[in-house]
């Protein structure tokens, strides 16, 4: 039995790069401690998302407390706050570190040192977090645990000699770790005084009992039927459950200090719920809230539209729930003229917009389709004023554009030393900027480059992947504003503009983009009774072009022998026939083609 004394309880976290194993070690922690019965045990268990198990990632944080009696005789209560690794959710990733004492750094015995464990292993070191190394998948053949040691104390400046090595997927070594958690990282501060503060690091809705808010009390106590207050928005409710993650809903008395659980307080409306707020009692509130709010800036944008018009109603309500527990989702609605209705949205990376795609398809089982991605340029104007734009339907008349900025970002590349050549060339190509390039140890490189944010968000993974068989990896944070020649291109079927697919381009870049757009165009478009031109154009100037032909019919068929007047005259016929139907007729572009484009772009 576990009596509650914050001395026994532990908080932590887990860092690792994607597929380094941390879902796996989750796992077994889970079994030593018997939160989980054998019988109900599945792989990567607390990643409850269909989504997360087919890529093999986690996306939400999501916290479980277990009890588990140590060798010294205490039972202890340990609460893990599982993260993501990917870098589109750092901030995910740092609202969780916020509600921790300390966390497990798990590195790849065979990969070692990754760009994204770095960049997670910062925050934590930003925080003052107590660190621990545990090496794992050491019963791979192609395991060196003792470089990547090396990798950990010249690469991020631990010390890794007591790092723990382990097989997370075979057990071996699991025991020690556990022991570890107990010894190495520290119990929850002594509370400077006993006003109710709870750290909100996560949210999800209940048809059932609303908004479900997950919260790590710093200081003072919530109980059933408190009174309690969300800090930033100011807004007060009374609590109806509270409770903890073991590892589903368990409801309890009361959470204390250093306690990490739940409660349910009748929250209908899903914006009352931010983030990284601060919770208080309402009758005696703290003096201040906890440190580290934030709102947080989305970097990429793009438009959601629902395929029938009819679900738009049902997109919203969608967009408003998921937005709950994904405080970085900017959502505005917006209409085009070849869409109808839908929504302009904010993301911090291209893998959280294909994750949100993908949730809205199979959580809410909507018919979707997404505009190309787009990011944020300022454009000043002769007149002084500074725009900021991402959507290409709002570019200003270009004789007011004094000149426009891009966002660049900073982007560490770690590689192996062979594919040095193929990563340059690639980067050179997407008008980066070398900066620095350390050595690792033996074969490992990091390469630092500056790079336009827009070049980053379409394909440059994936590009990354295929030239280095894998085993490159790469994270960015945002630098600065650089003035830039970017131009909107337009692209026009049958003479009409589509804004759906115009888009906002470096000058370089799009005769190449207007090209790959218009062919494309010409292969998912049907053809009609007449000829359709597929134009790209910057400004007046047509920069490419491609012609869907038009449908034939023999009309001269019917003829045969005797005079070609009488055939010239069909064809004559025909001609103006086609020719007045070009002037009348519309070209519908079907929803395919808009699918096809983004998935070239």
């Amino acid at each position: 039995m576990f009596y509650y004394d914050r001395k026994y309880i532990r908080n932590f976290s887990i860092i690792a790069h994607i597929d380094h194993g941390k879902s796996t070690l989750a796992d077994r922690l889970l079994e030593l401690t018997h939160t989980v019965a054998s019988r109900d045990m599945q792989e990567q268990f607390l990643d409850n998302m269909d989504l997360e198990r087919e890529r093999g990632i986690t996306i939400k944080a999501r916290p479980v407390t277990m009890y588990y009696t140590a060798k010294n005789g205490h039972t202890y209560q340990i609460n893990l706050i599982d993260t993501p690794g990917h870098v589109d959710f750092s901030y995910e990733v740092s609202r969780s570190l916020s509600a921790c004492e300390g966390a497990l750094l798990v590195v790849d015995a065979a990969q070692g040192v990754q760009a994204q464990t770095l960049a997670n292993v910062y925050l934590a070191i930003d925080r003052n977090l107590e660190i621990l190394p545990v090496i794992n998948k050491i019963d791979l053949p192609a395991a060196d645990p003792e470089s990547v040691k090396k990798q950990i104390e010249e690469i991020i400046g631990l010390d890794a000699s007591h790092a723990l090595q382990i097989s997370a997927k075979t057990g071996i070594g699991m025991g020690d770790v556990l022991e570890r958690i107990i010894t190495d990282i520290p119990c929850p501060k002594e509370p400077q005084d006993s006003s109710l503060r709870a750290l909100v690091f996560d949210s999800h809705y209940d048809p059932y009992r609303g908004v479900m808010v997950y919260i790590r009390v710093m200081t003072g106590e919530v109980s059933k039927k408190s009174i309690i207050r969300f800090m930033a928005i100011d807004k007060h409710f009374e609590v109806g459950e509270v409770g903890v993650f073991a590892p589903n809903e368990k409801p309890t008395e009361i959470l204390r200090a250093g306690e990490v659980g739940y409660f349910v307080a009748n929250i209908k409306n899903t914006s009352d719920v931010k983030i990284g707020d601060t919770v208080t009692l309402h009758k005696f509130p703290a003096p201040s809230p906890l440190p580290g709010f934030k709102v947080i800036a989305p970097v990429v944008f793009a438009g959601i539209y629902p395929v029938d018009s009819s679900d738009f109603e049902a997109l919203r309500d969608a967009l408003a729930k998921l937005q709950l527990n994904d405080s970085a989702l900017h959502v505005e609605q917006e209409s085009s003229l070849a869409l109808g209705f839908g929504f302009r949205c904010g993301f911090l990376g291209l893998l959280h917009l294909e994750i949100v795609f993908e949730r809205l398809s199979r959580e809410f089982d909507l018919s979707i389709i997404t505009t190309a991605p787009s990011v944020i340029y300022r454009f000043h104007l002769n007149n002084q004023e500074v725009l900021n734009i991402d959507n290409p339907a709002r570019y200003p008349d270009p004789s007011h554009i004094d000149y426009v900025e891009e966002p660049w970002v900073k982007v560490h590349i770690m590689t192996p030393t062979e594919y040095l050549g193929a990563i340059m060339s690639l980067c050179t190509e997407k008008r980066g900027e070398q900066t620095k390039t350390e050595s690792m140890t033996g074969s490992r490189l990091l390469l630092t480059y500056l790079l336009p944010m827009n070049e980053i968000i379409t394909n440059f993974n994936d590009r990354l992947k295929s030239i280095t068989k894998g085993y490159g990896s790469f994270d960015y944070e945002s630098d600065q504003y650089r003035k830039s020649d970017i131009v909107k291109l337009e692209i026009r079927v049958n003479e009409e503009p589509v804004d759906a697919f115009s888009c906002l381009v470096h000058r370089t870049k799009s005769e190449a983009k207007g090209r790959a757009i218009c062919a494309k165009l010409k292969e998912v478009i049907p053809q009609q009774l007449f000829k359709v031109p597929i134009q790209a154009a910057i400004g007046g100037k047509i920069v490419a072009r491609e012609t869907i032909s038009a449908l034939t019919k023999n009309v001269t068929a019917k003829c045969y022998g005797g005079e070609i007047t009488r055939k010239r005259k069909l064809w004559e016929k025909q001609k103006e026939g086609k020719k007045k139907m070009k002037e009348i007729g519309k070209v519908n572009i079907p929803q395919n083609a808009f699918m096809e484009v983004l998935k070239e772009d």
